[in-house]
């Protein structure tokens, strides 16, 4: 053998070997991202207790998502942060309440340019980055509406939606006449129902990351207004202003349930054909999927504007801190997981975070959560631990302790006991001033509390 053939078969059987190695590592890196579980977050907006069908809503047909209801744990107590969109969304991503970040996040954030989640919040995507998690955001953001509030700046390495609070469904121009379609922080311009094209991007992404570890997270805009199911014309052309005509095209204002009964059938569909897509990629059983909804449903908006949604026997709607505010539907689901079942546990916005956390094994000594983590009730059916939850919108407040709630409106006080009054009809407050006294005073140190924390998430960039 000549010099340049031993040094030809030295430097195949090297490249042989670097193969083989590579090989060895990367079934190595295989094994262990399949031992991590993907989760994909899907949050409706504005979809009420009562829209679903297996919250009891006999009109709207909703069977892939009452099938993921069928195959895990759908809750009956679960509550959102807040009863508007920005603070629920702040408050799960993050695992805080969103009043520690300021008073802004009590209500709809703003579209001013200085604000937005502050960058010193960790969110669930930063806690998941450094496992080795792909991660991206596909839908309405609303924490902000431009670069550098956007979700690349928060942990996502890819983001196609809207930053504002609403946009058309079909043309994609938001309340002030301006384009808001996002890829990354790039506007761009696109075609198609927004509901459509979420579900697009989330299956190209899964397609995409099929062979490691992702977090999905879709913040969908439906059912929020503009009230345009995929067959209704366009609304919002650029350059005009639509604060005072935000609604869609709306023929007969008096009954706009035709309208949002197709925007929640379409928003069922596309969360089958993801659902659909972990099954047909054999990534179903590793991956934990969490339903929800950022607040509840507006049953009448103003004067003009009756039978929108539903909250089923709850009392209130969107904006407001009565059950119909803010109890809303919510599944989880991880086949051969999480035994199939309903659950009376409550459960917060809060809790999702330190959850994802607990089941990707991130050091809980670390975590800074206001929230619970919700596996030993998903994986073993432990009750959870004792403890309250508060709310403040604006004027309104109110604190859950056990079955009892107070719901303040300014001087105005209101307690009840859910076990057996759901619908908040008998309000008990005279009848019993010492636990009156003990919610407020409660409540008043949580308000203490998240307010002192204000100034460690007030730096912008």
């Amino acid at each position: 053998m000549t010099y340049q053939q031993r040094s030809i078969f030295s430097f195949t059987a090297l490249m042989q070997l670097a193969v083989l190695w590579l090989a060895i590592c990367s079934s190595a890196m295989g094994s262990t991202y399949a031992q991590k579980p993907n989760i994909v977050l899907i949050m409706a907006d504005d979809l009420g207790y009562g829209d679903l069908g297996c919250y009891g809503n006999k009109i709207n047909k909703t069977p892939h998502i009452d099938a993921l209801a069928a195959g895990g744990l759908w809750f009956r107590d679960f509550h959102s942060a807040g009863p508007m969109c920005s603070p629920t969304r702040a408050a799960t991503l993050t695992g805080l309440y969103q009043h520690r970040f300021g008073r802004e996040f009590d209500t709809a954030l703003s579209s001013s340019d200085q604000l937005g989640l502050p960058h010193a919040a960790v969110t669930i995507a930063e806690l998941l980055k450094p496992q080795g998690y792909a991660t991206a955001c596909f839908g309405k953001w609303h924490l902000g509406y431009r670069p550098p509030f956007l979700p690349t700046n928060q942990g996502f390495d890819l983001f196609r939606g809207l930053g504002s609070g609403d946009g058309d469904f079909h043309t994609h121009i938001d309340r002030a006449g301006n384009e808001d379609w996002w890829h990354n922080d790039q506007l761009e311009t696109v075609e198609g129902y927004t509901t459509d094209l979420l579900t697009r991007y989330s299956i190209e992404f899964i397609e995409a990351n099929r062979k490691r570890p992702f977090f999905l997270y879709v913040p969908h805009l439906a059912i929020h207004f503009p009230w345009q199911g995929p067959n209704d014309p366009g609304h919002r052309v650029k350059g005009k202003n639509y604060d005072d005509d935000k609604w869609g095209i709306i023929p007969d204002r008096s009954n706009v349930a035709p309208h949002v009964k197709a925007m929640i059938e379409s928003l069922d569909d596309n969360v089958g054909k993801i659902l659909e897509t972990l099954t047909r990629l054999q990534l179903a059983d590793n991956t934990l999927v969490i339903f929800t909804s950022d607040n509840g449903g507006y049953i009448n908006y103003g004067k003009d504007f009756k039978n929108i949604s539903s909250n089923g026997v709850l009392r209130g709607q969107k904006t407001e801190l009565y059950e119909g505010g803010h109890r809303v539907p919510a599944i989880i689901s991880w086949p051969g997981k999480i035994k199939p079942g309903v659950t009376d546990a409550t459960a917060h916005s809060i809790d999702i975070l330190p959850t994802i956390a607990a089941l990707t094994e991130i050091g809980r000594d670390s975590l800074i959560t206001d929230g619970i983590d919700l596996m030993p009730l998903l994986l073993g059916r432990k009750e959870l631990p004792e403890r309250s939850l508060y709310w403040r919108a604006r004027s309104q407040s109110s604190v859950r302790n056990g079955p009892w709630k107070l719901y303040r409106k300014d001087q105005h006080v209101e307690l009840y006991n859910l076990d057996n009054d759901l619908s908040e009809q008998n309000n008990l407050a005279s009848q019993n001033p010492e636990l009156v006294t003990r919610l407020i005073a409660d409540w008043q140190t949580w308000e203490s509390d998240v307010d002192s924390s204000v100034a460690k998430y007030k730096g912008r960039p």
